[in-house]
C-alpha cells in the first residue's frame, strides 16, 4: 500500500512538472503590448463621480434605446494614471450604449499621445466582478452538488482552460501545426478528467480512449469535408486580421479551423464516453460472467438512446451561436441555392455534422474498449 502511495505521488509530481514546463516553454517570448511614457492603450478601471451634462434622447425607432452624449467626471482607479480625475465624454447610439450613473465602475481606453498627456474615453462596463461573480457561482453549485467529485470536476475543468490558453494558443502562435496539438491536448485534459473523477479504473481508462477516438474521427470527417467544399481558416470572419498576425508570426492558419471542431466536441464526447463506459461497468459488476460481445452489445444499446441527444446538443449549441447571422440571412430572403453556397453555412455545417458523428463514433469505440477491458480478468 505505501509503495503505490509513493508511486501515485511521484506520477502527480511529474505530471505537475511537465506541465509547468511546457507551460514556461509555450510562453517564453510570448507578444506583449508595449507601452512607453509618451505613448501607449491601455484599458483601466475608472469611477463615475458624477454626470455633468446629459444630452441624451430615447430613440422610438430602434426599440427604446439611448443616442446622443453625455459628459461625465471620473476618477482612474487602476493603471499609471491612478488617482487622476478626467472628463470625458460617454457617446450613445444603438451600437455603442454604456448607461452608467455616479458612482458606477466602467471601464475606460487611456490613449498616451506624449509625456503626461492622455486622453480618456469610455470603453465598456466593468465585467470584472460579474466575471468572478459567475465563476464562483459555478463553483459553488458544483461543490454543494457535487461534494468531492464536484471539486475534482472543477480542477479539471480548471486544467482545461488553463492547457487552452497557456499552452494551445501560444504553440499555435508559435507555429506548432494546431490539430496534432489540440488533438493531443484534448487527450491528455480528457484523460485528467477522467481519472480526477474515477480514478485509475477500467472505467475511466476506456472512456479516455473512447474520447480519443471520437475526436480524431471529427478531426477526419472535418478534414475531408473542408477539403470537398474548399472551407479553410482563409472563409472565416477572422481571416484577415490573422493574416495580419501570420505577417510576423509563424503560424498555420489552416488548422485553426479542424482545431476548433475538436475543442467544441471535446465536452460532448468526453460526456458520452463516461456514460457508456460506467455503464458497461454496472452491467460487469452485476454479471461478471458476460463477455466482451454481450459488454459491447449492452454500450451500443445505451449509446444509441444517448447518441440522438448528444448530436442534438452539439448542433443546437452551434445554431445557437450563429442565430444572429440566421436572422440577418434570412431577412435577406436569399435562394436556398444562394444560402447553402455560402461561406457561413459551410463552416457551421461541417463544424455541426464532423462533431456530432465524433459523437456517434464514440460509442462503438468506447464500447468496444470497455468491453475488452471488462472481460479480461
Amino acid at each position: 500500500m505505501k509503495k503505490e502511495l509513493i508511486i501515485k505521488i511521484v506520477s502527480v509530481l511529474v505530471f505537475i512538472a511537465l506541465s509547468v514546463g511546457v507551460i514556461i516553454y509555450a510562453n517564453t517570448d510570448r507578444p506583449k503590448y508595449t507601452i512607453t511614457e509618451s505613448s501607449g492603450v491601455e484599458y483601466e478601471t475608472a469611477r463615475v463621480l458624477s454626470v455633468i451634462e446629459d444630452n441624451t434622447s430615447i430613440d422610438k425607432e430602434i426599440e427604446n434605446v439611448k443616442k446622443g452624449s453625455a459628459e461625465l467626471e471620473v476618477e482612474l482607479l487602476t493603471g499609471r494614471y491612478k488617482g487622476d480625475v478626467c472628463h470625458v465624454t460617454n457617446y450613445f447610439s444603438a451600437l455603442y450604449n454604456v448607461d452608467v450613473a455616479k458612482g458606477d465602475k466602467v471601464s475606460v481606453r487611456i490613449d498616451t499621445t506624449d509625456a503626461g498627456k492622455y486622453e480618456v474615453s469610455i470603453y465598456n462596463y466593468n465585467r470584472i466582478p460579474l466575471f468572478l461573480g459567475l465563476i464562483v457561482v459555478f463553483f459553488a453549485v458544483l461543490v454543494l452538488l457535487g461534494g468531492k467529485q464536484g471539486l475534482k470536476a472543477f480542477a479539471g475543468l480548471a486544467y482545461t482552460v488553463v492547457a487552452i490558453i497557456f499552452v494551445l494558443l501560444p504553440l499555435t502562435l508559435k507555429g506548432v501545426s494546431p490539430i496534432p496539438l489540440t488533438i493531443v491536448i484534448v487527450f491528455v485534459t480528457s484523460a485528467l478528467c477522467f481519472l480526477l473523477i474515477g480514478g485509475v479504473q477500467k472505467k475511466t481508462i476506456a472512456a479516455a480512449f473512447g474520447s480519443l477516438a471520437g475526436v480524431l474521427i471529427a478531426a477526419l470527417l472535418g478534414e475531408l469535408a473542408a477539403k470537398a467544399g474548399g472551407v479553410t481558416t482563409f472563409q472565416m470572419d477572422e481571416a484577415e486580421a490573422l493574416l495580419l498576425v501570420k505577417s510576423t508570426n509563424p503560424i498555420q492558419l489552416r488548422g485553426l479551423f479542424i482545431s476548433g471542431i475538436l475543442i467544441a466536441a471535446m465536452g460532448a464526447v468526453m460526456d458520452i464516453a463516461m456514460s457508456i463506459s460506467s455503464a458497461i461497468g454496472e452491467i460487469h459488476e452485476a454479471n461478471s460472467k458476460l463477455g466482451f460481445k454481450e459488454l459491447f452489445a449492452a454500450g451500443m444499446n445505451i449509446g444509441r438512446d444517448a447518441m440522438g441527444t448528444m448530436a442534438n446538443t452539439l448542433v443546437l449549441a452551434y445554431v445557437g451561436g450563429a442565430l444572429n447571422m440566421m436572422v440577418l440571412i434570412y431577412s435577406y430572403g436569399v435562394s436556398f441555392r444562394q444560402l447553402v453556397n455560402t461561406d457561413f453555412v459551410a463552416i457551421e455545417l461541417i463544424r455541426a455534422v464532423a462533431g456530432s458523428i465524433g459523437i456517434i463514433g464514440t460509442v462503438p469505440c468506447v464500447s468496444a474498449v470497455a468491453g475488452y477491458l471488462y472481460s479480461k480478468k
